[in-house]
């Protein structure tokens, strides 16, 4: 049996000892020239990576699922009270902070609360959320694991002004919750000023890997949404890696194996998220973060593009296939087929439209994406696919957990820290000094 047929059966499932949520190929990242050799690299690695990803239990925190269930009773009322209280519900947070939580409450159907994710300073932005919510119907969430983040705290001090304006400095407990980590933080401080509650931030969580924890499930609990789902996804797909009983059957590993075996085999720099779900836009630019932050250091990794089919195939895939062969593409498929609109074919009679005649929308959005790949394929561009059969908090819940293990799995073959991140903080202390410079030219 051929290396490749190997992993395509394995990863699909089909003799794995823990059912799967999500159906992994890698099929298509083999080209004909060249295949042999990067077929040995990969096999090499993979062989690598599924021993790092199986001792890594016990050892990392966004594992500790048992944790985050516990943290999810104390918060439970929390989340109700957001809902039953407020009309609209500001997150405030930067980068992992917020990225989590707007994925999973991106399959909320309801729009009560009204939830808005704040990641940006942008004065025009502020200024217009101010002027469309109601102060006296709207909570804040304020999250942070630092609590030093200089865009959140920017954020709550105007909130914090404002609300001395609208309601009075005596309703901001009523108001705001903040999430961050325990001692002496300048979030912390004006917590106690105003009596804000407070939730402890896992200082062992860093922000990108939080998305398991009170960070991303409680914004979803505000939207309604069920966060004990996403916590048994992300157990299964952990489970899956962690207790594979061969590499071939550990779909984190195989993941990292071939992009690492791609990067020094055929020079591939870029690595290419695009689902094929509107619903899964976000999770890509939160897969962008975690990828980006985990992995550039000292000269490795590369470089993450978040994409959305269809539309991309209308502004990217020209460079994917015509441009430089330098990308690692993912397509991220969900179940379209027989979902949505049909055209009626009395409206699509005209021969040059008539294929879409008596189809749902489903039908060509599922099409489209495995058209995508099979183009790429034929142009010898390596494209995976990962198929997930429900897009609800089960399968997010499994896919966050896959790629977290996935990006530490690489980080352990190309040799650097997954968690931490110094030249933003070099940014971080530079922010600070020229605002301080600033100041005293005012």
């Amino acid at each position: 049996m051929s290396l490749r047929k190997v992993a395509r059966d394995q990863v699909l499932g089909q003799n794995c000892p823990t059912p799967m949520i999500y159906h992994q190929s890698i099929e298509n990242c083999f080209p004909a020239a060249g295949g042999s050799a990067l077929q040995e690299t990969y096999a090499n690695l993979l062989e690598t990576a599924s021993r790092e990803v199986a001792v890594l239990r016990d050892r990392i925190a966004f594992l500790d699922l048992s944790s985050q269930k516990t943290d999810l009773h104390a918060a439970n009322d929390l989340a109700q009270q957001h809902r039953e209280d407020f009309e609209d519900v500001v997150v405030f947070g930067a980068g992992g902070s917020s990225l989590g939580g707007r994925v999973l409450c991106a399959l909320a159907d309801c729009n009560s609360p009204r939830l808005h994710f704040v990641e940006n300073i942008d004065p025009h932005t502020i200024a217009t959320l101010f002027r469309r919510i109601d102060f006296l119907k709207t909570g804040f969430l304020v999250i942070s694991k630092s609590g030093e983040t200089a865009e959140t705290l920017a954020q709550v001090l105007v909130t914090l002004d404002q609300f001395r304006t609208t309601l009075g400095e005596d309703r901001i407990r009523e108001h705001m919750t903040m999430i961050t980590g325990p001692g002496d933080s300048p979030l912390r401080a004006l917590a106690e000023r105003f009596r804000i509650r407070t939730l402890d931030h896992n200082p062992d969580l860093g922000g990108r890997y939080s998305a398991l924890s009170l960070v991303g499930l409680l914004p979803a609990m505000i939207a309604g949404l069920d966060p004990v789902a996403v916590i048994e996804g992300a157990t299964t797909a952990r489970d899956a890696a962690l207790d594979a009983g061969r590499p071939e059957e550990n779909a984190p590993a195989i993941g990292a194996a071939i992009s690492v075996a791609l990067q020094r085999r055929f020079g591939v720099v870029s690595t290419v998220m695009m689902p094929y779900v509107d619903r899964l836009e976000d999770f890509s630019r939160w897969y962008r973060q975690l990828w980006a932050e985990s992995l550039g250091k000292g000269g490795e990794g590369t470089t993450p593009i978040s994409a959305l089919g269809t539309v991309d195939q209308h502004s990217q895939l020209q460079l994917y296939l015509d441009g430089p062969a330098d990308k690692f593409i993912t397509v991220l498929l969900g179940p379209m087929v027989g979902e949505g609109p049909r055209v009626d074919p009395s409206l699509a009679s005209d021969p040059r439209i008539s294929y879409l005649a008596g189809h749902d929308l489903g039908d060509l959005m599922d099409v489209s994406g495995m058209t995508l790949v099979e183009t790429l394929a034929r142009h010898d561009r390596p494209v995976r696919t990962i198929r997930i059969d429900h897009i609800d908090e089960v399968a997010l819940g499994a896919l966050m957990m896959h790629f977290m293990l996935e990006t530490v799995a690489t980080s352990r073959l190309i040799g650097v820290d997954p968690f931490d991140q110094p030249a933003v903080e070099e940014g971080k202390a530079l922010v600070r000094k020229h605002m301080t410079e600033l100041k005293g030219e005012g």
